[in-house]
């Protein structure tokens, strides 16, 4: 069992901007995995139309951190970045094929998606054990 020292027993490590992203966009993945999984499960449902999150917006997260993340400007004639966010929604897909039934979720397409957001998953895993490592060995703790 690890033992962290006790002014590090107090630190929340979502609070710390990588870690509190990372935590969002597993978050983002579970519940887009969940909508995916419903549409695979009403593929023969009489009129369903398959639905599927909007994509998260990488801007909007550094927005969100843009008070740790602002630079400095010197002068006037520095830029400054103007990021825009737009909330995340579930929303219908435009289907390109429809059944009889009125039913258009294409199973090959929604498996590929729930694919891609497996792989999605397990890269921000290992990002997120790569970073708490490399915190471990900052503070002289290799377990």
């Amino acid at each position: 069992m690890l033992t962290l020292p006790p002014y590090a027993e107090a630190m929340d490590i979502t609070r710390l901007p990588l870690f509190g992203m990372i935590s969002r966009r597993m978050e983002w993945l579970t519940t887009r995995q969940t909508v995916l999984s419903q549409n695979v499960a009403n593929a023969d449902t009489p009129n369903y139309q398959p639905r599927d999150l909007k994509a998260q917006d990488f801007r909007a997260e550094l927005r969100g951190q843009s008070a740790r993340l602002a630079p400095a400007t010197t002068s006037l004639q520095h830029q400054t970045s103007r990021m825009l966010a737009s909330p995340e929604r579930i929303e219908k897909q435009r289907p390109t094929e429809t059944t009889l039934s009125g039913n258009s979720v294409q199973l090959d397409t929604e498996m590929l998606k729930v694919s891609e957001t497996a792989s999605d998953y397990q890269l921000t895993t290992n990002i997120y054990r790569r970073n708490l490592a490399m915190l471990r060995t900052a503070i002289g703790r290799t377990q």
